[in-house]
């Protein structure tokens, strides 16, 4: 089975990583919005808008049609996620904090830094913009989501999160930028997005606030 996923993420990286992003990234959304008691109709609007709005703006970002309003299978893909998280919080308590979904959001965050790296390469954008893309590919969906939920979106507090992004970004482009294929530069990427994700949740990562760095007045 594992053999079998390395040999399609290197045949296709952006179809392995996309589905993952979109099925990972919809569970993560949709166990929030069942926390907060939404209705189905509610839960399913936020675990689709978690797994869509980052790509869809990656694709206009790059003048090109959003995949999501071309192509039933990827509606379908989100909606399986809100399926899974129904499950999911039906079996654990607190599902939207448990670890099982903090992993599952870490796998999403990885999946859509890596697809969106490949579009804006494959789009033939500068490092600047191959990070950006990336970054608004793997954090928009969430960001969108907790506006929805009635949040200030949490990539923009004192949280590691957008900068694993942003790390994974930068990774996927120096490792395509020194000649590696562009399976190798996503399985890299990806590692580096998980990896950084996980240890900023055990360690307790953050960036610091203005008030920590003593910017501001008492």
């Amino acid at each position: 089975m594992t053999q079998e996923f390395v040999d399609a993420l290197f045949v296709d990286p952006f179809a392995v990583m996309n589905t993952i992003g979109l099925v990972a990234f919809a569970l993560v959304g949709a166990t929030k919005a069942i926390r907060e008691e939404f209705d189905m109709f509610g839960v399913t609007v936020v675990g689709l808008a978690t797994a869509f709005a980052g790509g869809m703006t990656r694709d206009l970002l790059v003048n090109r049609v959003p995949l999501a309003l071309s192509s039933p299978i990827e509606i379908g893909l989100g909606l399986f996620g809100v399926g899974l998280a129904v499950g999911v919080s039906v079996i654990l308590e607190s599902a939207d904090t448990h670890p099982l979904t903090l992993f599952f959001d870490a796998i999403g965050l990885a999946a859509f830094t890596t697809t969106g790296a490949i579009v804006a390469t494959q789009a033939d954008i500068p490092a600047f913009g191959v990070v950006a893309v990336a970054t608004i590919n793997a954090v928009g969906g969430g960001a969108v989501a907790d506006i929805l939920l009635d949040r200030s979106p949490f990539i923009l507090l004192n949280d590691f999160y957008a900068s694993c992004a942003v790390l994974g970004g930068s990774t996927y482009w120096v490792v395509v930028t020194v000649g590696g294929s562009n399976g190798t530069a996503a399985a890299v990427c990806a590692i580096i997005v998980v990896g950084s994700r996980i240890a900023a949740l055990i360690y307790g990562w953050s960036l610091p606030t203005a008030q920590v760095l003593g910017l501001t007045r008492e």
